[in-house]
């Protein structure tokens, strides 16, 4: 019998959760035991080669792309995991969701205090994505099935989260592994 698929991707976030997963440690040849990474930077994979049973997804929506390849995981996986703050709630780069675009725009590209372009030029290259007015969480944009929260959340969250979806059993998470003081 196949193994269940897991895709993993980072949309506008720091790849911190993807390091978490990799803190799993030696579990993670646990895990390769019970699933095949698809679509993933783990394993290099840059499209879906089939159904995923499990998508993580972390980082929130900054641009057209990031929304695009969301729709496509929630398009491609069973089940959908937001893991981490930034795919929870924006995170760090939602902190620009004050101030209007062109503003943060001018400040990188034009006034900020370590630029130098003396052509005056935002970039605009159609091979660029382009940003979204304020950066979303995912919720926003597609159904999300769980929340893993934290920044990043531990590995040992991850790890039974993963376990449990992959194992048919209740996601249950205990107290010590969803506490953050």
């Amino acid at each position: 019998m196949a193994k269940p698929k897991v895709a993993t991707t980072s949309l506008a976030g720091c790849f911190g959760c993807h390091m978490s997963i990799l803190d799993i440690d030696e579990r993670i040849l646990k895990l390769v035991e019970l699933v095949d990474f698809d679509k993933s930077p783990i394993d290099d994979i840059k499209k879906f080669t089939g159904r995923c049973a499990v998508g993580l997804i972390e980082g929130g929506c900054c641009n057209e792309e990031n929304v695009e390849v969301l729709r496509s995981f929630r398009e491609h996986c069973d089940v959908l995991i937001s893991l981490g703050d930034c795919a929870i709630m924006g995170g760090i780069p939602a902190l620009r969701n004050t101030i209007p675009l062109q503003e943060c725009y001018d400040e990188a590209y034009l006034n900020g205090p370590t630029v130098h372009n003396p052509s005056r030029q935002i970039p605009n290259d159609p091979e660029l994505p382009l940003l979204l007015h304020k950066v979303y969480p995912c919720h926003e944009v597609v159904k999300i099935d769980y929340h893993l929260a934290g920044c990043p959340p531990p590995a040992d969250t991850i790890w039974e989260a993963l376990v449990a979806l992959l194992t048919n059993k209740p996601v249950a998470l205990p107290y010590e592994l969803v506490k953050y003081d």
